[in-house]
């Protein structure tokens, strides 16, 4: 075996400290189109395998508001588009419309 075909230990040091990253993701649905209106509904997703969150299971939204999310490190990757009624159907009841996306990088080697 070559010297070129054996690792070095000096990139053996350095994979074994490189971050491996998995996306967990929020969405928060507001009752308003501003970040800070309060949630009325969320959803939760770990693609770090190290929770499985449910629909339902928690009765307290995990934030207050999409600001609470990014004040606790959460990155904003898209908001609701402001989509105004068509006439005649203010009232009707469909989708939670105010829907925000969040995510945060986790280093799934970090304890």
């Amino acid at each position: 075996m070559t010297t070129e075909a054996m690792p070095s230990a000096r990139a053996d040091a350095a994979a074994a400290i490189e971050p491996v990253l998995r996306q967990q993701v929020l969405v928060l649905y507001l009752d308003g189109s501003a970040l800070d209106s309060r949630v009325v509904g969320w959803s939760r997703y770990d693609g770090t395998g190290r929770t499985s969150p449910t629909t339902g299971d928690s009765d307290e939204p995990p934030y207050e508001s999409g600001v609470g999310a990014l004040l606790d490190g959460w990155r904003l990757f898209q908001a609701a588009q402001l989509i105004p009624p068509y006439p005649g159907h203010e009232y009707d009841v469909s989708f939670l419309k105010h829907e925000f996306f969040f995510e945060r990088l986790v280093d799934v080697r970090a304890s």
